[in-house]
């Protein structure tokens, strides 16, 4: 039976999950464009030809996010692995708990970003180093440097790459095509990092905690409103035209089908390049957490924790009355041989191999004189 604390962990992770990819984005977009502040006459209103755009950006790029999170992060459920992979268990392959598929499945999701960081988040939460919302805000922060690559690089390509290499008004999708690959590369370097750096991030996790309650948000809402300025400041500093990026971006296509009136702010493109920094990453260690707070399979455990196993095993000490011992070979009993000849012969080998015995587990009286 499942420990109550540890099932509603899991729920509040399944939470933290739906809401990094749902109310997140919706609610740093209506604190960053909802007010309407008039500093002249001192009055506060509210934009609400915003609220269509807020409500379509926020869950299309929580969407994009995720689906970022699952595929470059190799996220499989176990049950998946055990009938060999996707195809098989959606129905779309008749090799269902093929013997070969399993096994490639299985080496998959063990060498996959959510396999390492899975079986991180098993070990150090089953050895009761640390709690596992502590284990999963400290890889909340440790993911925030990796964050903040993810923004730059797609700017360094854009900005960086001269304009005479490129096609002409390519820019845009050259700095997504590093985005995707910096992101490839960031989730796999993060189970490598955070397996030597969890525990002190959990510590000043703990720390954060006794200030605020809502520390598990903390690190998205925080960085994202530092990411948003630094990158707003960045762009002006650089004197880059993003005007021309808005024509790309998801949102505003959706929006045209379904409300055409609705408005769109001048400063969008910012918000979606902080979001597919911020939430992808994110959510990729929120659901790893999750999967790492379930119990595991055996054939996702390493090598060490296998170790471990065999070294908390105790092996059970040999019984006195019991036909083996250390002493020497399994007596033979009187009955075990027919006529009186065998059974002369019989006693005489037992009492070689009952002397060699005695010789064996007794070296240094070999050179004892008689």
């Amino acid at each position: 039976m499942v420990n109550r604390a540890i099932l509603l962990k899991r729920l509040l992770l399944a939470s933290i999950v739906v809401g990094q990819v749902t109310l997140a984005p919706i609610i740093l977009f209506s604190l960053t464009y909802l007010p309407d502040i008039d500093y002249q006459n001192s009055t506060i209103g509210i934009r609400t030809g915003l609220f269509h755009w807020i409500f379509i950006a926020g869950l299309s790029y929580g969407l994009i996010s995720i689906a970022l999170a699952l595929v470059i992060g190799g996220y499989r459920p176990f049950f998946v692995s055990n009938q060999g992979g996707w195809l098989p268990f959606l129905g779309l392959s008749r090799m269902r708990n093929d013997p070969e598929l399993v096994d490639r499945a299985r080496l998959s999701l063990f060498a996959s970003p959510y396999g390492k960081m899975a079986r991180l988040v098993h070990h150090k939460s089953r050895a009761g180093q640390h709690d596992l919302m502590a284990i999963h805000g400290g890889l909340q922060l440790l993911a925030v440097p990796m964050q903040a690559i993810l923004i730059a690089v797609p700017l360094a390509i854009i900005e960086g790459v001269p304009e005479t290499m490129i096609k002409p008004n390519t820019a845009f999708e050259l700095g997504m095509a590093g985005y995707i690959i910096a992101l490839w590369i960031s989730v796999r370097v993060h189970p490598a990092i955070s397996w030597h750096l969890v525990g002190i991030a959990a510590m000043f996790r703990n720390v954060i905690w006794r200030v605020s309650k809502l520390s598990w948000v903390l690190p998205i809402f925080l960085y994202w409103i530092v990411a948003r300025i630094v990158l707003m400041v960045t762009l002006s500093w650089l004197n880059v035209d993003y005007s021309q990026w808005h024509e790309m971006q998801l949102e505003k296509v959706i929006l045209q089908a379904v409300a055409p009136e609705a408005e769109v702010p001048e400063t969008a493109i910012l918000d979606y390049i902080v979001a597919i920094s911020v939430l992808p990453m994110a959510t990729f260690t929120t659901i790893s957490v999750l999967g790492g707070s379930k119990s595991m399979p055996e054939w996702m455990m390493g090598q060490e924790e296998r170790l471990e196993s065999l070294r908390g095993m105790q092996l059970e000490a040999p019984s006195e009355e019991g036909t083996s011992t250390l002493e020497g070979f399994p007596e033979i009993s009187d009955g075990h041989v027919g006529d009186g000849d065998q059974e002369g012969e019989g006693e005489a080998e037992a009492g070689e191999k009952r002397e060699s015995s005695r010789m064996i587990d007794l070296p240094f009286s070999l050179f004892d004189e008689d």
